[in-house]
């Protein structure tokens, strides 16, 4: 008779390792590992289904911590990695940890294809606009300016945006959280929830190489900056002194200012997570004139293409007995009678 008792929920410990767990003091990736490590539990995941995928680069470590089953993969292959560990077995949970550098430089290929085929994961971008492990070169989302020992003279690289990049590559789901923020768990759990290819920035902080790059919306002095959105409230910021509408006339956004809190007066927008184009407009934002999106900024679920894979080779499967001998015969075959003359 099978047990049918439900497996007990787990705790945050149940998910750490026994390994050292070692990022330069002060890291952002330490901040990212607790709280997917309290996150796991509330969504209700279990260790021995779960499976973490990382290419190179200090968040590709993050595996080795997670106790769980993990790849630390090549530089840039973890989607390809990810992508044969789903259609292996479809019903594990997998989660690809990656950075700026490993996700749109030499995995930007990748990256492309993973969103654009929408496999059932997760995909967790540190970003800390440098390359840290190997020892702070400049990165493809290092901002104009950047110096860095490729870049001594400041880089006059336009820097990519890794939403819009994801949003371009088809994503259905796209996120930004912050490594140290209360709020980064709440991001976690919508990414999980959605069933296809969730694609979250997590603004990160390097410490060593790049310390405070996002110190103007991260620090506590500047959290007016932050724009949390979230499906049907409006976009406000700044305390609710200030939100963001439409400029019909120019179809684009802009800033108002909020009276006693009466945002419609204001003409605030209502925050729509289903609207591509809207999401375009708040990754697009420039900071500084404008605050920076956080939150769920996309989420409109596809047919998943692992889904898809499962489906067709049930079908191509139907009525059919594995034959593997009828397998390596069919088509062109030979057959060595003798062995050939030798003069």
């Amino acid at each position: 008779m099978n047990d049918m008792t439900p497996p007990a929920k787990s705790l945050p410990k149940d998910w750490e390792t026994d390994q050292e767990v070692r990022w330069c003091p002060g890291c952002g990736d330490y901040a990212i590992l607790k709280a997917v490590q309290r996150t796991m539990p509330e969504i209700g995941a279990r260790p021995e289904n779960t499976v973490f995928v990382s290419g190179i680069g200090c968040s590709s470590r993050f595996p080795y911590y997670m106790e769980t089953y993990g790849f630390h993969t090549i530089h840039g292959r973890a989607p390809a990695v990810a992508t044969g560990v789903k259609l292996a077995n479809p019903e594990l949970d997998v989660w690809i940890i990656t950075g700026d550098g490993d996700a749109l430089s030499i995995g930007g290929n990748h990256t492309m294809h993973l969103l654009r085929r929408n496999l059932n994961c997760q995909v967790l971008l540190f970003n800390n606009e440098i390359y840290g492990l190997t020892k702070g070169q400049y990165s493809p989302t290092s901002r104009v300016g950047t110096r860095s020992p490729s870049t001594p003279f400041g880089s006059v690289d336009r820097p990519a945006t890794p939403c819009a990049f994801a949003l371009g590559s088809g994503a259905r789901f796209v996120a930004r959280g912050i490594d140290v923020h209360k709020n980064l768990p709440m991001v976690l759990k919508a990414a999980y929830a959605h069933q296809g290819a969730a694609f979250v920035e997590i603004f990160q902080n390097c410490i060593v190489y790049n310390d405070d790059v996002f110190a103007a919306f991260t620090d506590k002095a500047n959290s007016g900056n932050q724009m949390w959105v979230e499906h049907g409230q409006p976009l406000l910021f700044a305390g609710g002194t200030k939100g963001l509408t439409m400029d019909t006339d120019r179809l684009v956004l802009k800033v108002v200012d909020v009276v006693d809190g009466d945002w419609q007066a204001a003409h605030v927008a209502v925050h729509d997570q289903t609207n591509r184009g809207l999401a375009h407009m708040l990754v697009e934002m420039p900071f500084g004139a404008f605050p920076m999106a956080l939150g769920v900024l996309y989420d409109d679920p596809a047919p998943t293409f692992d889904s898809a894979v499962v489906a067709q080779n049930k079908a191509a499967a139907e009525g059919k007995k594995p034959d593997l001998q009828k397998l390596l015969s069919q088509g062109q075959t030979w057959q060595v009678d003798k062995q050939p003359r030798v003069e």
